[in-house]
């Protein structure tokens, strides 16, 4: 039987890699695990935790295609972090220079959510639990 545990990484493409990977490093707090630089390729790959689960890949590759547009190109639409306490975090984003959308109420679920973007674009979400 195929039984996925849960998601291991998000794997994303930047355009400029030290921005970004201050970005999630810093930014939004994640823990950098390995860096590497794969001269081949001319590209780094970092591998950042989220949590003791999940991580994200942040790859940079020399002229990387943009974005089809934003954000109902085909494809992943956006990524969502859980987070307990939605103002914090709002504010935590905004006294760092990123700007946040208005907070919305999922209507399913009846939980707040709001967007920003990361360096390139990239929606991402914040859902409260």
């Amino acid at each position: 039987m195929f039984k996925v545990s849960h998601v291991h990484h998000v794997a994303i493409i930047c355009s400029d890699y030290l921005v970004s990977k201050r970005f999630y490093s810093e930014i939004l707090g994640f823990r950098i695990i390995a860096e590497t630089y794969r001269k081949e390729r001319q590209s780094y790959k970092l591998d950042i935790a989220i949590n003791e689960q999940q991580q994200i890949e942040l790859f940079s590759f020399p002229s990387p295609p943009a974005r089809p547009s934003h954000p109902e190109a085909q494809g992943l639409r956006h990524l969502a972090f859980a987070v307990e306490d939605l103002e914090s975090c709002i504010k935590h984003l905004n006294q760092q220079g990123v700007a946040t959308e208005d907070i919305r109420l999922d209507e399913l679920t009846g939980k707040r959510f709001t967007f920003f973007a990361d360096p390139d674009g990239l929606p991402l979400e914040l859902y409260e639990l």
